[in-house]
């Protein structure tokens, strides 16, 4: 019997991952059309300008790339050199280091927007080093397809055995789908209106499931 890990209850997984969804829905709207999360999306992009001699246009999708990488190698080392902090959980300092650099990416005007999308791609990639299961399931916060494929392969098993177990998997990516579309749909709504520093929004909500990790879930895994 041990204690739940907070950082691994759904409420924050909800969290998060609205955070992770405004983000996308930022870079892409408010930020010259760059993914902060879908880097899938910025190689394909990046390919056609060069492929089409726009070679300054490409590089607007370099460097977030590369910003994606770092904070996956910045996560990762802090996870192996913090893992066992008692004061601070690792995943709380990686927690402060996305709020900063999301409320520093809210001071770039337009003409910031390489530095402003290259910021929201490190905290994006530090989030979903670090965070990556729910109630034992794995999961992505910061993108979609893992989650739907996990999903629809959680529910077709179901459909053919009946097992709940299944059906409770497949109940959680839902869940965690759906709040990623709400994230963005908020992000793209409240650009019109706050503009550039719409990415506050997700710095104030890591900062609540910051807060939220010091209390333990009182849930009991067995």
């Amino acid at each position: 019997m041990k204690n739940k890990q907070m950082s691994e209850t759904f409420l924050l997984a909800m969290i998060i991952t609205f955070s992770g969804g405004l983000q996308d829905a930022y870079t892409y709207f408010a930020r010259n059309k760059v993914f902060a999360n879908a880097q899938t999306g910025n190689i394909v992009l990046m390919a056609s300008k060069l492929s089409d001699g726009q070679y300054a246009d490409a590089i607007r999708y370099v460097f977030p790339l590369l910003s994606f990488a770092l904070g996956i190698f910045v996560a990762e080392q802090i996870q192996g050199y913090y893992k066992e902090a008692k004061k601070l959980h690792w995943r709380q300092t990686i927690l402060i280091l996305e709020i900063v650099s999301l409320f520093v990416s809210g001071f770039f005007n337009e003409n910031g927007n390489l530095y402003a999308n290259c910021l929201v791609s490190f905290s994006c990639a530090m989030q979903v080093q670090a965070f990556r299961s729910v109630h034992g399931y794995p999961y992505a916060s910061t993108m979609c397809i893992g989650n739907m494929r996990a999903g629809v392969s959680a529910f077709s098993h179901w459909m053919r055995t009946k097992n709940e177990e299944s059906l409770k998997k497949a109940l959680h990516y839902i869940g965690i789908i759906i709040t990623f579309a709400l994230g963005a749909t908020v992000g793209y709504s409240c650009i019109l209106y706050l503009g550039m520093k719409t990415i506050w929004i997700s710095s104030t909500l890591l900062l609540i499931g910051f807060l939220m990790m010091f209390v333990q879930d009182t849930e009991r895994s067995r």
